[in-house]
């Protein structure tokens, strides 16, 4: 936006945007966001068509999590009542998302009491956000547009979840009542004088401690703390896992990285390893039967956490709710704190030395064991759940930002939309999609949206005829999927390569050459047995069997 022009409601918002850092917008148009879509073309920000509203909001996420902020702009209640489960997700996880959108003109509301797009009332859509983001508005009078889209930014800054901005269609024009000024954040400092005694409290817990150990979960990312947590972590020379959704916030070729530790995937010996630590260090990781400890830990009843998200920083059994998170990492990593003495850590994940047949079918221990030794720093690993999620956390990532996956609030259908939205933020790296059979017949269609843009993803297609985690807690043909001949989308998209593997031959042979063909995106049908399991279904299985077994009479 020129300086000497008028900065309207819109230009102001996609001038706000822009200076956080936005460089695309992803959506589909509809008339109540047309203006905002001319707006968006005349700014610096390039706009992403895609398919489906729920697949640019799972390509929104998948930006966020890598630029630090993402936006979606789709039409009023059936454009944005689409995407409410991406923003779901995006909540869950902690994804600064933005959701922006239109409504009905103030003026056409009062000739018309009923629009078309409308549920209930003009305010329902906004209502339904309330609910899953940390700021929801209307701009809806120019008097007080610029205070109330700086506080929702301030909002998705100090939380680092998705806000809602709504602009009644016959207000993007609208001028605002003083010049627009520059980007004024209201972001509380930590108090510090209860930062300082937070630190004091961590030091002498550390100092009586034995066994100390760091958990590090996916807000280390969001909030851009990694090159922190690496410091903490070898000033003190303590071990550290991550939780499954902060897979890769650390290197997992750190000397101390254990693993993966969550309460439904991890490995027995990584599990044991920190539950028997006396002061766990929880950094950025909600408590969910997914991600962290048990409700029922003893290193929660017996006071032996320190345990800091946006949300809260709290030390044995106090709170301290007027610290910042990442103030309070970023003290941390600067405290000269005394470093522990080295202590054996838990084996690493045993590789096999049975070698895998060329002609035996393809299975997922073979197709994982070579996918491991493929993988490098310009590879991004975007896992949806199911199969692809609990087999793919055992691979071993080679740098930050190399794991992409809703692996919280598991849903379906995220991994090919994201990796649209992962290439955009950062297209040095190339995706590589692992993807079952039945989220890619929810939003596969975006690898149109690939061709288009001329990304080049290499989507696995994890074939097994149907949802495997179900299968696995209660088998039933209801669990079914119709098989499709997925090789032959590219066909349709009008762009990339399609193969159908079904050995474990073919399937190094048709890898090697999609790594190899930078040009063009591919696609791989690999046909897996249906009783196909890994070691991480296995365990996740097992555990929610016994889970199970305890809550029947």
């Amino acid at each position: 936006m020129n300086e000497k022009e008028t900065a309207t409601i819109g230009s102001a918002v996609i001038e706000r945007l822009h200076q956080l850092g936005v460089r695309h917008i992803f959506g589909i148009p509809g008339d109540y966001v047309l203006s905002l879509y001319q707006l968006i073309e005349r700014s610096p920000i390039r706009h992403i068509g895609t398919t489906r509203e729920d697949s640019a909001g799972f390509a929104a996420d998948a930006y966020a999590r890598i630029n630090g902020i993402g936006v979606v702009c789709v039409t009023y209640c059936v454009g944005g009542l689409n995407t409410v489960n991406a923003i779901a997700c995006a909540y869950a996880e902690r994804s600064p998302v933005v959701l922006l959108t239109g409504s009905p003109g103030l003026s056409e509301r009062i000739k018309m009491p009923y629009m078309h797009h409308m549920v209930r009332e003009f305010s329902t859509q906004r209502d339904v956000f309330e609910r899953m983001t940390v700021a929801a508005v209307s701009l809806d009078d120019p008097i007080t547009a610029e205070r109330e889209m700086d506080r929702a930014f301030s909002a998705l800054l100090r939380y680092r979840r998705p806000i809602y901005i709504e602009i009644p269609r016959d207000l993007v024009h609208t001028p605002l009542a003083a010049p627009l000024k520059p980007l004024c954040l209201n972001d509380e400092p930590s108090d510090s004088g209860a930062l300082e005694e937070a630190i004091t409290e961590v030091k002498a817990m550390l100092a009586s401690s034995k066994r100390p150990a760091i958990l590090a979960g996916a807000e280390i990312g969001r909030f851009g703390l990694q090159d922190h947590l690496a410091r903490l972590v070898e000033r003190l020379n303590v071990p550290i896992a991550s939780t499954l959704l902060g897979k890769s916030i650390i290197r997992e070729d750190h000397p101390l990285y254990v693993g993966v530790y969550g309460g439904l995937i991890a490995r027995d010996e990584v599990q044991r390893f920190i539950n028997d630590s006396d002061c766990l260090l929880i950094l950025g990781s909600i408590l969910s039967d997914m991600e962290g400890l048990d409700a029922d830990s003893p290193l929660l009843s017996q006071g032996r956490t320190i345990h800091a998200t946006a949300d809260r920083v709290s030390i044995k059994h106090h709170r301290y709710d007027s610290i910042r998170f990442q103030d309070f990492v970023q003290a941390l990593s600067a405290h000269p704190f005394p470093g522990f003495a080295a202590r054996p850590l838990p084996p690493p994940l045993p590789v096999e030395d049975k070698p895998v047949a060329p002609k035996e079918q393809v299975s997922l221990r073979g197709l994982f064991r070579h996918l491991d030794s493929v993988l490098d720093a310009k590879t991004l690993i975007v896992a949806d759940v199911g199969e692809s999620l609990f087999a793919a956390a055992d691979l071993h990532v080679h740098r930050r930002f190399e794991f992409l996956s809703p692996a919280y609030y598991t849903s379906m259908g995220f991994a090919v939309p994201a990796a649209v939205g992962a290439s955009f933020a950062d297209p040095n790296v190339r995706p590589i999609v692992l993807v079952g059979d039945g989220a890619f017949q929810m939003t596969g269609t975006e690898l149109a949206t690939a061709v288009r843009y001329g990304q080049v993803p290499i989507v696995i297609v994890l074939n097994n005829r149907g949802y495997s985690t179900e299968r696995e807690i209660l088998e039933g043909p209801f669990n079914d999927v119709h098989e499709w001949q997925y090789e032959k989308v590219c066909d349709l998209i009008g762009g990339g390569v399609g193969s159908r593997v079904r050995t474990q031959e073919e399937f190094e042979r048709t890898l090697a050459a999609a790594l190899a063909d930078s040009g063009r995106l591919h696609v791989l049908n690999v046909l897996l047995d249906p009783a196909d399991r890994s070691p991480g279904m296995v365990r996740l299985a097992h555990r929610l069997a016994k889970r199970l077994s305890t809550d029947r009479p």
